[in-house]
């Protein structure tokens, strides 16, 4: 390719406040760009990204003639789209633009070296001019958008996110790998700080969702594969059979009444029963029955309560649905950790040892206990009973993340039992009170009111211990000062941390997202992107991307939804050019980057008698592995191309 006569090239520093400037030298990197080849114009600016900032790069762009443009600030995976469309509005291609990134790179990094931080702050500068020289305008792909949805997960998020894309007018696929949609707000008893009825909130909503024209809900069913880009997923899902045909079961319950197996309910977290043939919860959604296979005899007695409706079918069999969408919307949910792995609270060992997701399903009217919170030892009413705080949260061999809600719950659910039980004598044990949100602190004070005794202890100090006549828990824990405590009480409460749903990793892979170090799903960015994902077009909302209560799930997936619209609503896209490109004439068809490429946007074709790699545009992420893998250089990425990269290498190594 061919240079223009003559590069013209600005630099523009950015100080961030004292981000960049409290270590680096920004008016020694500004002279010193001003002597590099191409440079035309060099300055710096307090906040490049603010609209002075962006004013003076298009009137630098205008008064010199620039026809390259270098910002040395931030990541580019923070405001490179921001300078784009800077110098777009000054009449310069976006694509001709260059960033260094002196924050992360030498400020943040090298806060007490502020001379080396300088030098190498010149020194990426140095490479992005080299860089900028080789630069070539681009045009953005556009590609069609089918303007339909996919959200996966009906709990409350989805829901949420389900409703908004409906009620603007999009078609919507909810799948949910459960019976029943609501997830784990369905499960509760009251929510916290208004003590409402979870159900009652929520049921409505679910109602709402099977109502919708424009949703169709896919339950007991998962995704299995994903093809395609933004605007134009193809996804496969597979229905798993209930026995039971959806459209002529009415919900009515004579089969199960007919039943006579029954089975550990997983709904009430296996402390009650359901039939072989049931559904998880009366005010499930969709209403229809399911044989549990692994338990049913075949007796028959189902098929016969059902008489002329014949909804009963043994022969159903897996189904697999292609669902065509252009967005698609990550609501997973969470699962809670079972401390079977921990023998410092005896789970799973002593009967009187629960976790605070089996409190609730005693609490609840429709319970296996019908609200009365009884010990699993005697089915007594407990007189005593202790909350422990940050079981699994906060420990650095297991989840050293915080879960946010666990003191909020634990302090509900000791409200609500000392309401039905004013005798009891009630303890929460923490490390830490965190109730940092609206209602909450007045909710923690009104526990004290009803006289919850509230002892902080050392997190990693405490163990639970049964006596074994009484069945009784006596609880050995120290005290912040260093004091030894014993209590004895008739039933201990976990809160148990929130962890990433069982599953989440397989559909990352299927879906091409990341996982962060916790195991939740990873944001684009955190503040900036923090329900898109790295990959355009799917979005994440709810506990999938980390713990968070239901108000926060609810707004998430609105938001996703809204993100998600902004694609729906679009005839065609745009997308970055910064892609893989054939050179036809040097391509051979070897096949060999086809082999490397991770995303499937290569495919070796013949065409007029020979092969040739040709690159789905839409589907590929610029990632570079077929441009080191091709051995006649035949294909490169637009931009980082070998003679940008190059010109970076030779720049780094000449100081």
């Amino acid at each position: 390719m061919e240079e223009p006569e003559e590069i013209r090239i600005g630099v523009f520093v950015c100080h961030c406040g004292l981000n960049i400037a409290g270590v680096v030298d920004v008016e020694e990197v500004t002279e010193y760009a001003k002597t590099l080849p191409g440079v035309v114009h060099a300055e710096h600016n307090p906040y490049t990204c603010s609209e002075p900032g962006q004013k003076a790069i298009k009137e630098a762009i205008k008064k010199y003639r620039l026809n390259r443009v270098v910002v040395a600030s931030c990541s580019p995976r923070m405001h490179e789209p921001t300078f784009r469309q800077v110098i777009q509005e000054a009449g310069l291609n976006p694509y001709l633009l260059e960033m260094a990134n002196i924050r992360e790179h030498c400020s943040w990094c090298h806060s007490h070296e502020p001379r080396e931080a300088t030098e190498k702050a010149k020194d990426l500068v140095r490479m992005a001019v080299a860089k900028a020289r080789h630069l070539r305008p681009l045009k953005p792909i556009e590609v069609p958008v089918t303007n339909r949805a996919l959200v996966i997960g009906g709990g409350i998020a989805g829901i949420s996110a389900a409703l908004n894309l409906a009620e603007m007018g999009y078609k919507v696929y909810l799948v949910d790998r459960y019976e029943s949609i609501g997830g784990h707000m369905a499960q509760l008893d009251k929510t916290f700080p208004t003590l409402d009825c979870s159900i009652c909130i929520e049921g409505p909503l679910m109602v709402d969702v099977a109502r919708h024209p424009n949703i169709e809900l896919i339950t007991y069913a998962e995704v299995k594969e994903v093809e395609g880009y933004v605007g134009n997923f193809k996804v496969k899902v597979e229905k798993k059979p209930r026995y039971v045909d959806e459209s002529k079961c009415t919900g009515c319950g004579e089969c199960r009444d007919a039943c006579p197996i029954e089975v550990p309910n997983d709904w009430d977290m296996f402390l009650g029963v359901r039939k072989a043939i049931d559904v998880p919860f009366d005010q499930a959604v969709p209403l229809v029955y399911r044989i549990d296979r692994d338990h049913c005899i075949e007796c028959y007695k189902c098929v016969e309560a059902c008489g002329p409706r014949e909804a009963i079918d043994f022969s159903q069999q897996p189904e697999e649905l292609t669902l065509e969408v252009g967005a698609i919307i990550v609501a997973t949910g969470y699962d809670i950790y079972l401390p079977y792995d921990d023998p410092r609270y005896g789970y799973g060992k002593y009967d009187n040892v629960i976790t605070a997701l089996e409190m609730e399903r005693l609490h609840v009217a429709a319970g296996p206990t019908k609200g009365v919170i009884r010990r699993a030892s005697d089915g007594k009413v407990p007189k005593s009973v202790a909350f422990i705080q940050c079981v699994g949260s906060r420990d650095v061999t297991r989840f050293p993340y915080c879960s946010g809600i666990c003191c909020m719950y634990s302090i509900k659910n000791a409200v609500l039992l000392k309401e039905k039980h004013p005798e009891t004598e009630v303890y929460i044990l923490y490390t830490d009170m965190r109730t940092n949100y609206k209602g909450y602190e007045e909710f923690y004070n009104r526990a004290k009111e009803l006289g919850i005794k509230f002892i902080r202890i050392d997190l990693e100090k405490r163990q639970i211990l049964e006596d074994p006549k009484t069945k009784n828990l006596i609880i050995r824990a120290e005290t912040e000062e260093g004091k030894t405590i014993e209590l004895e009480v008739e039933m201990v409460v976990l809160a148990s941390a929130m962890v990433p749903k069982a599953g989440t990793k397989d559909l990352a892979r299927v879906l091409g997202l990341s996982v962060g170090p916790n195991g939740f799903f990873m944001e684009a960015h955190p503040k900036l992107r923090p329900i898109e994902t790295l990959v355009d077009g799917i979005f994440i909302a709810g506990c999938c991307q980390g713990p968070k209560d239901i108000q926060f799930s609810v707004a998430q997936g609105a938001a996703a939804a809204v993100k998600a619209a902004e694609i729906l609503s679009k005839k065609a896209l745009e997308i970055e050019p910064l892609v893989a490109a054939v050179d036809e004439v040097r391509c051979r068809g070897c096949g060999r980057c086809e082999e490397v490429c991770e995303f499937g946007a290569i495919k070796v074709l013949e065409e007029n008698g020979r092969l040739v790699a040709r690159v789905n545009e839409a589907l590929c992420k610029g990632c570079g592995a077929c441009s080191v893998r091709c051995p006649t250089g035949a294909i490169k990425v637009r931009n980082f191309g070998p003679e940008q990269i190059r010109a970076q290498a030779i720049a780094a190594i000449r100081r």
